[in-house]
């Protein structure tokens, strides 16, 4: 993704300092990197916005709750969802993808991953990124976009 071809992400992530770091990384592929740091600002902004795509720590509720991601699939049924997680285990991963992520990502492997991720997921492909490694077919990283 070389040049600017989408409108608006949003971006969701209550650390500031990772946030600031990833919207540089999406500004190239952006013409606008909405961020906010809570789950009401990310129903909210997709609401209102009506981006392509939401990138959102998985973490971003206070109780470390999966509702957020519940309600916006809900809410926001054509918005393609890629997780950010610091956490490796399958059974995070899972979580995610069972309450609606389109894709997963590790924040350790951003710089090199999110950019492929979030062009293969919104042209409705699967990605497979180097988190996948040792883990069964059926638990890719990423899960075919709904």
């Amino acid at each position: 993704m070389s040049e600017k071809t989408l409108s608006c992400v949003l971006l969701a992530d209550r650390h500031h300092g990772l946030t600031e770091g990833v919207r540089g990384l999406l500004e190239t592929a952006f013409e606008s990197v909405v961020m906010v740091a809570d789950e009401a600002s990310l129903l909210e902004g997709a609401a209102r916005l009506q981006p392509e795509v939401a990138i959102v720590d998985i973490s971003l509720a206070r109780d470390n709750g999966l509702g957020w991601l519940r309600e916006l699939r809900q809410r926001c049924t054509d918005l393609k969802v890629i997780v950010l997680s610091v956490h490796d285990e399958q059974s995070v991963y899972r979580a995610a993808i069972e309450a609606g992520a389109d894709a997963f990502v590790l924040k350790r492997a951003i710089a090199t991953e999110l950019l492929p991720v979030v062009d293969a997921v919104r042209r409705g492909q699967c990605a497979e990124t180097s988190t996948d490694e040792g883990r069964p077919s059926r638990d890719r990283t990423t899960s075919p976009v709904r």
